[in-house]
């Protein structure tokens, strides 16, 4: 992986950032050190538990969807980094609009790994409240949580606006969730993935944001691969580039390294704050598994692919940094015995749970009784009883 310090330029390609190599060990750099060294020990260990978590409730959801019991799985093994440390970046008042991938980023934001499993199972459409977290609903259609992002980062202006006419808050802004933090300026953070870049969404959204000068962060993850694509046949440049012709900065980080993707991030969400966003971010990282648990990445992948990759893996990384400080070996055994633990339970729960009777989702449909609905139920009557034994 390609290794510089040195600032963004303006209307250029940025130059990677890296603070935290592939050994762990740490360089300096102007721009973003200082938001790096906001980080305490505590903070930095906390961000490696989620990331063991994450990856051991990834895997123990791809192992149950395997054994039938999930739908579908979207592994997000490898990103860690790029997804907890950005989330934890956040101020609790800032919204997340996540993709399909973003496990770490909605644990990093208190979110249990039950409240995740229920899409997948089938069992209803979100499990998680939005507004207690801040976390819009996962979004399967891809990169339409960009338009939807960029949409609400739009109407964050209207309400300050608004409020700076009257000196009534607009409830759109958003509090904070912990009563004694003070709530800052709310920004949107938007996570997709270098597949979705290439989708007419996503332009449109960035000509909006730049337009209304819209609080949004853009985080785009790329990991190398859409499904059965590699990343040079989408793009020519870098992701970030892309940011100079909507007229707003773009930033290139190791996604792998927590250093330099909380430093750009909270940079980034320095800037939105001050009305100065919005901001591209590419998190620049790799997809070790599977696109989705209906995926071979074996049929388009090369085979040397982990041999390459695997040593880039970000707990590895953040684990010598962690040693490198001193943290003892007593630490390591409790997050895996905790991670150990925190895969029974979830896979308990997935186990245990029951679907909801599917005709609950007519229901919700319009407010009043409609004829279209109820002859999609009867529809639907009809078909499931052909399946019944007699």
């Amino acid at each position: 992986m390609p290794q510089a310090n040195t600032p963004a330029t303006p209307w250029g390609t940025p130059d990677l950032v890296q603070l935290m190599d592939e050994t762990g060990t740490v360089r300096a750099h102007p721009t973003f050190s200082p938001y790096a060294d906001e980080l305490t020990s505590t903070d930095l260990k906390e961000m490696y538990r989620t990331m063991v978590l994450t990856r051991r409730f990834d895997d123990e959801m791809t192992a149950l969807q395997r054994q039938g019991q999930l739908a579908l799985w979207v592994p997000s093994r490898g990103q860690e980094a790029a997804q907890v440390a950005s989330a934890r970046a956040l101020a609790p008042n800032d919204h997340i609009f996540p993709s399909y991938r973003d496990h770490g980023a909605l644990l990093e934001r208190g979110i249990e790994p039950s409240e995740i499993t229920p899409l997948f199972r089938g069992s209803t459409t979100l499990g998680w409240d939005p507004k207690k977290h801040n976390v819009h609903p996962y979004t399967l259609v891809l990169a339409a949580q960009v338009l939807h992002a960029t949409g609400y980062a739009m109407g964050l202006n209207i309400d300050a606006e608004i409020e700076a006419e009257t000196g009534e808050k607009q409830t759109g802004q958003g509090q904070a969730t912990d009563p004694n933090q003070d709530a800052v300026k709310p920004a949107v953070a938007v996570y997709f993935g270098d597949g979705s870049s290439t989708e007419g969404d996503v332009h449109e959204s960035m000509v909006f944001a730049a337009s209304y000068n819209a609080p949004v962060l853009f985080f785009v993850q790329n990991n190398g691969w859409a499904i059965s694509v590699p990343f040079e046949t989408q793009s020519r440049v870098p992701l970030a580039t892309r940011a100079a012709g909507y007229g707003f900065e773009g930033l290139r980080v190791d996604g792998n390294d927590v250093l330099s993707v909380y430093a750009a991030t909270r940079y980034a969400m320095d800037k939105l704050r001050a009305g100065e966003g919005p901001v591209m971010i590419e998190a620049q990282t790799y997809r070790l598994g599977p696109h989705t648990t209906a995926d071979d990445p074996t049929k388009y992948r090369p085979q040397d692919h982990e041999a390459t990759y695997t040593p880039l893996d970000p707990l590895p990384r953040l684990e010598a940094y962690l040693r490198s400080r001193g943290v003892e070996e007593s630490f390591f055994e409790e997050i895996e015995a905790a991670a150990k633990q925190g895969g029974q339970t979830v896979r308990d729960y997935v186990l245990n749970s029951k679907p909801e009777d599917f005709e609950t989702y007519l229901d919700r449909v319009y407010v009043e009784p409609h004829q279209q609905v109820e002859d999609d139920r009867a529809f639907y009557r009809a078909y499931t009883a052909g399946f019944e034994e007699e």
